[in-house]
């Protein structure tokens, strides 16, 4: 009777480890790419994507403003938006922006590191109408921004682009953005 329990127990644990072996040998692999950077034997999960080598400069939270440039029935230097974004290093970015909650005030994107202190950013927003009320369509957010040497402010050029629900372009702005980090002191 003793011998059939253990028998069962080691099958069992035998079972549990074959089973867990391909995700761990992904994650090791280099191969893969499933969190070996090839250089060192360091495991990461594998849902973690490093968007840089070590932190990159634009992780944090910042303050920022986007100014009308460029536009044909705005004039230059009109404020379009202010707020406050954070940058993860995950790549992925959260803007609390200074319009209303009730026409959308809380968006996302995705970026990247594209030179040294150069960064370019694929943001999404909902966009409602002023009443809150109807739903326009996404509105997208593409900017590339270069972080000062100083490393505690960015700027660069954007656009938005108003799409309808459709995926029509009902319009869009250009200017430039501008940040100042916020820190803990």
């Amino acid at each position: 009777m003793k011998s059939k329990f253990s028998v069962r127990v080691w099958l069992g644990l035998v079972t549990i480890c074959l089973a867990l072996a391909p995700g761990l040998w992904a994650q090791s692999s280099n191969k893969t790419g499933c969190g070996y950077d090839g250089t060192t034997a360091k495991l990461k999960p594998a849902a973690f994507v490093e968007v840089s080598e070590g932190n990159a400069v634009i992780t944090g939270l910042w303050k920022f403003a986007f100014i009308a440039k460029g536009n044909a029935n705005i004039p230059d230097g009109t404020v379009l938006d202010t707020g406050y974004v954070t940058w993860h290093a995950d790549g992925t970015e959260l803007t609390n922006s200074s319009r209303p909650p009730i026409s959308g005030d809380f968006c996302m994107g995705v970026w990247k590191q594209i030179k040294r202190n150069t960064f370019k950013l694929n943001h999404f927003a909902m966009g409602w109408d002023p009443t809150g009320t109807t739903l326009v369509g996404p509105t997208n957010i593409r900017a590339v921004v270069t972080v000062d040497h100083g490393g505690n402010n960015y700027s660069g050029p954007f656009t938005i682009t108003q799409y309808d629900n459709n995926g029509n372009v009902l319009g869009q702005v250009f200017g430039v953005t501008t940040a100042q980090r916020i820190t803990v002191d």
